[in-house]
């Protein structure tokens, strides 16, 4: 006979959310909860009442960082669940905020069954992950890896003029530096998937090997302003005309490397932009995302022959790389115990890649990492409508929770 799966309450976990979606709800039912706030400040109370309720220890980091640990029978580093609390404007109820609820909900599921953890479980709540508030975003990880200066980030300000460390000190979540994740047996990141595929595939379950790579470069071109009206067509230097040429180029040509790249011309600032004048200077961005870096190097390559476009516009084309990042892979073995588990339950599932960026990206590069996502109805995320039905985040936390076991009994 097939043993009984040991699964969460469902009710509890929708309950649990909504509870947290009450700090900093919107009259449309999304969440307003921007990092360091007092609305953030609120949510973080209350987790940690709901820890300290189940017996588990608390400690805060310099960052802000909430760990509330359950401890294990063997003291060995511990299993990390967790994402973050704090939202964009005007956001979601289930972004950043399913990871850590998930992490809570397997702590209560394995309290109510008396089950003592073979190692620690920790749930981590991680300070400024979404950047709306003090830029840039994934923050406090970004410390933790050592990818951002403590220093520098401690300085950034807000629209107000508030930097991050008065806004910390004024929460009362300014803690010791000593307390920051140093290492674990595995940091786990429950994540909606911001995306449209898994429900346009009617799946329950993403098992994430990466996060993409990507690079982004911005492209000027220079012309002369003269008047609209009096200008003769074939002697102009209609910076837009050659901007505009230079944009269907790039996408004829990007849009024939890899049916999985993804690019984006997503700012274009026009100058005079006066509708009398001939534009003497375009700039615009262009981005893109691939989880193999030779597609990524070719990109580079076609973004770079745009300076060597010929157009009877007679302009000057310079192109300049702002940054890029490369693909960052998750850990196998661990990947393969969520597929394991995502089976065991008889969920549906896909192994995906993430095109946004998450805290485990930077927490992977010293912790053995791994996310998986659930589906986002309509693919809509920072946003009021964002939306994953309650069944969905249920199957998602069980999937945790069913490989949070499988350490206990390695």
């Amino acid at each position: 006979m097939k043993k009984q799966k040991l699964l969460i309450n469902g009710e509890r976990l929708k309950e649990t959310l909504e509870r947290f979606a009450d700090f900093g709800r919107t009259p449309n039912n999304g969440v307003t909860r921007l990092a360091l706030s007092e609305e953030d400040r609120l949510a973080r109370d209350y987790f940690c009442s709901c820890c300290k309720d189940l017996g588990m220890s608390i400690q805060i980091d310099d960052m802000g960082n909430i760990y509330a640990t359950l401890a294990g029978v063997e003291d060995n580093p511990p299993i990390v669940i967790g994402s973050h609390m704090d939202t964009v404007k005007k956001g979601g109820r289930f972004d950043g905020i399913l990871g850590v609820v998930a992490g809570l909900e397997i702590a209560r599921t394995l309290v109510d069954n008396n089950i003592k953890p073979k190692i620690p479980l920790t749930i981590v709540n991680i300070t400024n992950e979404e950047g709306a508030r003090f830029e840039p975003s994934m923050m406090a990880s970004g410390v933790l890896s050592g990818k951002f200066d403590k220093a520098t980030m401690s300085k950034k300000k807000d629209v107000e003029g508030i930097t991050f460390n008065e806004a910390l000190q004024t929460i009362g979540y300014n803690g010791d530096i000593g307390a920051r994740l140093k290492e674990a047996t595995a940091f786990l990141e429950l994540h909606i998937e911001q995306g449209p595929i898994l429900e346009k595939e009617s799946l329950s379950i993403g098992v994430v090997e990466c996060v993409l790579g990507m690079v982004c470069y911005e492209i000027t071109v220079t012309g002369e302003s003269d008047h609209a009206g009096t200008t003769p067509m074939y002697i102009r230097k209609d910076a837009l005309f050659t901007a505009n040429e230079l944009i269907t180029k790039a996408r004829e040509r990007l849009s024939a490397l890899d049916s999985d790249l993804v690019f984006t011309m997503g700012r274009m600032n026009v100058f005079p932009n006066i509708h009398t004048v001939i534009p003497n200077q375009v700039v615009f961005s262009l981005e893109a995302r691939h989880k193999e870096a030779n597609v990524i190097q070719q990109v580079e390559a076609i973004i770079q022959e745009l300076t060597h476009h010929t157009s009877e516009q007679n302009c000057i084309v310079q192109v300049e790389k702002l940054w890029d990042r490369q693909t960052v892979w998750f850990n196998r073995e661990i990947c393969n115990l969520l597929e394991q588990s995502t089976q065991s339950l008889d969920y549906s599932y896909k192994r995906m890649v993430s095109g946004a960026g998450h805290d485990a990206q930077f927490l992977a590069s010293y912790i053995p990492t791994a996310m998986i996502f659930v589906p986002s109805v309509n693919g809509k995320s920072h946003c009021e409508e964002e939306l994953t039905t309650w069944e969905d985040c249920e199957k998602g936390v069980n999937v945790l929770l069913e490989t949070v076991l499988s350490y206990f009994n390695e």
